[in-house]
C-alpha cells in the first residue's frame, strides 16, 4: 500500500493509496491546496472544515462543468454573468451550505 503525506490549507494530511497511485494523489491534493490558497486569498482565513468544503465545491462545480460540455452548476446565476458574479453567487451557495453544517455540528 503506497502512502503520501499532502498538504492543504497549511496542515499536512498523510494518505494511504494504492501501489502506484502516489504521483496521482498528490497531483489531486495540490488541485484541492490550490483552490484552498485561492479561497483563503480571495476571502481569508476560515475554519479548515469550511475551507475544505469550499474547496471541494468549487472543484466539483468545474468538474459538472466539463462532464456537462461547459454547462455551470445550478448554483451559478443566470447564463451570460461575468464570472465575478458566477464566484460570488457560488461562494454565498457554500458558505450558507457551510453555515448548515457546521450548525448541524453543534
Amino acid at each position: 500500500m503506497g502512502q503520501v503525506r499532502v498538504g492543504i490549507g497549511g496542515r499536512t494530511y498523510p494518505l494511504s493509496c494504492g501501489d502506484g497511485e502516489e504521483g496521482h494523489i498528490t497531483a489531486l491534493a495540490a488541485l484541492l491546496a490550490a483552490k484552498a490558497d485561492e479561497l483563503t486569498a480571495a476571502i481569508g482565513t476560515m475554519s479548515e472544515p469550511r475551507l475544505l468544503l469550499m474547496a471541494g465545491i468549487q472543484v466539483a462545480d468545474e468538474l459538472f462543468a466539463a462532464r456537462n460540455g461547459g454547462a455551470t452548476a445550478p448554483i451559478a446565476p443566470a447564463a451570460g454573468a461575468a464570472d465575478d458574479e458566477r464566484y460570488a453567487a457560488l461562494l454565498a451557495r457554500v458558505e450558507t451550505l457551510a453555515a448548515t453544517l457546521e450548525a448541524g455540528r453543534d
